[in-house]
């Protein structure tokens, strides 16, 4: 299924982009409304519901109490019974307030009611390190959502993505996850005008390679993509993929990928130890073992939560250097 892309494309950062796709699922959608915590006049956290409660009023965009266990048990509801909601979880570390609700009743309606319950509820969230915001507002948590049947998760790594990615997951008639990252907001990139979507489960070959594989997501994408060309000196030409969305999970389009290259780096912010680089280790092992000439290698974060202070959280996410370094490490080089 190819992208369906408006003509005409502009500048857009990735906060401005992410605005203008809820503005556009909230035009094209009577039944969807926005919740969460001062997503109204405050416009959300980080800015990205800013207008929207002047423009469509307080009964399609408003603030929700403090408490994510009642947030997306409205959009459990509300999606249960016809609505079409977008649930803004205001940093991804707060899913173990409500993860009941996600893994049990968000997660399972729609298989327990024999699909006669359609669960279409778009959840925003945020993740990612690198603001000094310490242990309880850094984490990357996909590998929790990733081990639920019934949920999808999508990755925004640039402003093109957040906004393809949040109309995709709103046309959507399961829950979506869509994780943001919040040292990417101020990013610039060509974003069309109008609706376009992205598809879920279809992978995106960020910068194409013949002799090294780089499968990543989120900020880290960009990270690979300058990783490969300090790898460029060392005779590695590195392709980089970016899933852009870990469940549904493009397998095919990785396998092919080290069917070419015969080497494969994984490569994610979140903890290194049970992070989903380990799961698609296992793919690639399970469906294209004879092609490779080494071990896939992954490089993550340490295991540890995340630190406060600005030089041990530089310390802490991988950087390009740091993924240089694990090819070179895998290759003896």
């Amino acid at each position: 299924m190819a992208e369906a892309v408006a003509v005409k494309a502009r500048t857009l950062t990735y906060v401005a982009a992410i605005n203008e796709a809820v503005r556009i699922v909230l035009q094209e959608q009577p039944n969807s409304f926005v919740a969460g915590e001062d997503v109204g006049g405050a416009g959300g956290v980080y800015g990205y519901y800013q207008g929207l409660q002047k423009e469509f009023g307080e009964d399609r965009v408003f603030d929700t109490p403090i408490s994510e266990e009642g947030i997306i048990g409205v959009g459990v509801g509300a999606g249960a019974t016809g609505c079409r909601p977008v649930i803004d979880l205001m940093f991804m570390d707060f899913m173990g307030e409500c993860m009941d609700e996600i893994a049990n009743q968000l997660a399972k309606m729609r298989y327990m009611f024999g699909g006669r319950a359609t669960l279409p509820v778009t959840i925003l969230t945020m993740a990612g390190a690198g603001a000094s915001l310490a242990a309880q507002h850094s984490q990357s948590l996909e590998a929790w959502l990733c081990h639920l049947p019934g949920v999808k998760i999508a990755m925004a790594c640039d402003p093109y993505d957040a906004k393809g990615l949040i109309i995709s997951a709103a046309r959507d008639d399961n829950p979506v996850f869509v994780v943001l990252n919040k040292m990417s907001l101020a990013m610039k990139g060509e974003v069309p005008e109008g609706a376009y979507t992205i598809p879920l489960g279809k992978a995106n070959i960020v910068r194409p390679g013949t002799n090294y594989t780089i499968v990543t997501w989120g900020r880290m994408v960009h990270e690979a993509k300058a990783a490969a060309e300090k790898l460029k000196a060392f005779g590695i030409d590195a392709e980089v993929i970016d899933p852009r969305t870990l469940q549904p999970f493009d397998t095919q389009t990785v396998v092919q990928s080290v069917k070419k290259t015969h080497r494969c780096m994984i490569v994610h912010e979140a903890v290194r130890f049970g992070g989903f680089g380990g799961e698609i280790a296992s793919q690639i092992q399970e469906l294209a073992f004879d092609y490779l000439d080494a071990p896939v290698a992954r490089v993550g974060a340490p295991f540890s939560p995340v630190p406060f202070s600005p030089a041990l959280e530089k310390h802490y996410v991988p950087n390009a250097d740091s993924i240089v370094a694990g090819v070179k490490g895998q290759l003896g080089l």
